[in-house]
């Protein structure tokens, strides 16, 4: 006989207890076999612009400084062909009260939580979420429980995740460690149906909503600084909400810049794997994160993921762990800004991307993060060398993720990869159509599929004719 609060059991709850923890019914979205009214949830479960910025200003969130990087400019400049080497600018994110973008996130689950009675918010998360949900609940006056992967087996924590374990404890959350592996949803769950906390999931529309005024901030910013729009503007990759927020806020305001998300190269490396945990110099940016949340979004703590990373993004690069540490050491020479590394690798990305650029165009990096004792590279480079792997100076491109981290030695050597989106694209049709089943896909589904990859109806229906080795109608069902 198996227990009540057995794995088995618990999971079998899932829907029960999350519709329980959020107050949102994902079922009333549902239209296909794969199909969901997207804009119909967002629009029905989040707030307007005008009000999430008042949301957020009420607890100091928002409103952050959009900074001119001139030194760093110019040294793209000095690397870049004639007439080439854009203006590069960063939203200080930092300034927010815990020291991220995460804030703005954070702002809106925990009023809603508020405004609803709950007691107390609660999340799962080993980043700086984590430490923003603390922060606004001690605002709000909510208890607060914090969920984190930190350990492998052998009782070892990445110095970046223990640091914030530690912010989130100073802003007065209970938090839970456990080691790596396949427990943390299992755990997470149990406790929301125990304590009936709020669940303030990244993925919620609350969350991507928190996300929008980034993108329009910053759209306003330019203008006013510079008279005209940003052309390029660079999203640190991981869950998919930093893009999803960021380019739905720019669209808002009006502006079609070019999305380019980036992401640390951290190819090889498994995030679930007890091996490999404390192996990767970065806990979120990178494609261990970037890559399955953008070919299948679903596989978040929610039922359907507010974060829909492929219909937003325009450009996918990569870069590796020795850029962004090179870059994040230029920033604080250079600029006298010392900030932590996921901001970092969308910086080191952009200063490639700027010397590609004309130098009237404007690329807008659009995060900074806080730095502390965990989050600096000297600890994450001492914890990288303590778990064998080799830390050097030469070509970054040489460097091979879990075994040697390589700094580049001039900055010419900073540069990205561009990762094939129609790649992605057919991965998230592979998952698609493996959950589909062998049902047939209705207009519905297949209009669906048009808007997640960005494609048209009729190149959506050779993709999957072609998948299925046969064809498709002209009313979307299969034959």
């Amino acid at each position: 006989m198996t227990s009540h609060h057995s794995y088995t059991e618990v999971m079998a709850r899932k829907g029960e207890i999350l519709h329980k923890s959020s107050g949102i019914d994902y079922s009333r979205f549902e239209r296909g076999t794969l199909a969901f009214a997207y804009e119909e949830m967002m629009q029905s479960a989040a707030y307007s612009l005008e009000e999430t910025r008042r949301i957020q200003k009420a607890t100091g969130v928002g409103d952050t400084p959009l900074l001119e990087l001139q030194r760093l400019t110019a040294l793209a400049r000095s690397l870049a062909p004639a007439g080439k080497g854009a203006r590069i600018f960063i939203k200080d994110e930092a300034a927010n009260p815990s020291g991220s973008f995460k804030a703005r996130r954070a702002a809106l689950s925990v009023y809603e939580a508020r405004k609803r009675g709950y007691k107390g918010v609660m999340a799962a998360t080993s980043g700086n979420y984590g430490a923003a949900v603390a922060s606004q609940a001690a605002m709000r006056g909510l208890d607060c429980i914090i969920v984190q992967e930190v350990f492998d087996s052998k009782g070892r924590g990445q110095p970046e995740i223990i640091e914030k374990s530690r912010a989130c404890e100073a802003y007065g959350a209970e938090v839970i460690q456990l080691s790596v592996g396949p427990e943390l949803f299992y755990v997470f769950l149990r406790l929301l149906e125990e304590t009936g906390f709020f669940n303030a999931s990244l993925y919620t529309p609350f969350g991507i909503a928190g996300v929008e005024t980034l993108g329009w901030e910053l759209v306003e910013q330019t203008r006013r600084l510079t008279g005209r729009e940003p052309d390029v503007v660079v999203v640190t990759h991981a869950g998919g909400g930093n893009v999803t927020g960021t380019a739905r806020g720019l669209r808002q305001a009006g502006c079609q810049a070019q999305v380019i998300g980036a992401s640390i190269d951290l190819t090889g490396l498994h995030m679930a794997s007890d091996r490999d945990f404390n192996r990767k110099s970065f806990t979120t940016g990178h494609t261990g994160f970037g890559l399955p949340f953008a070919v299948w979004p679903d596989r978040a703590d929610v039922p359907r993921n507010a974060a829909r990373p492929l219909r937003y993004l325009d450009r996918y690069v990569t870069v590796t762990q020795g850029e962004a540490f090179y870059i994040t050491e230029a920033l604080a020479v250079l600029e006298g800004l010392e900030r932590g590394p996921a901001g970092n690798t969308s910086l080191a990305a952009a200063f490639a991307l700027a010397q590609t650029l004309d130098r009237e165009q404007i690329i807008v990096v659009q995060e900074t993060e806080y730095t502390g004792a965990g989050k600096h590279p000297h600890a994450q480079l001492t914890f990288a060398r303590e778990n064998g792997i080799e830390v050097k100076r030469g070509d970054p491109r040489t460097g091979v993720p879990g075994k040697s981290i390589v700094i580049p030695e001039h900055p010419g050597q900073i540069r990205v990869v561009e990762l094939e989106l129609d790649q992605i694209r057919h991965s998230y049709f592979k998952n698609a159509l493996a959950r589909a089943g062998a049902g047939n896909l209705s207009g519905e589904d297949l209009d669906f599929l048009a808007e997640e990859t960005r494609w048209d109806r009729s190149r959506v229906e050779k993709e999957i004719s072609l998948m299925k080795g046969g064809t498709i109608d002209g009313t979307g069902s299969g034959r």
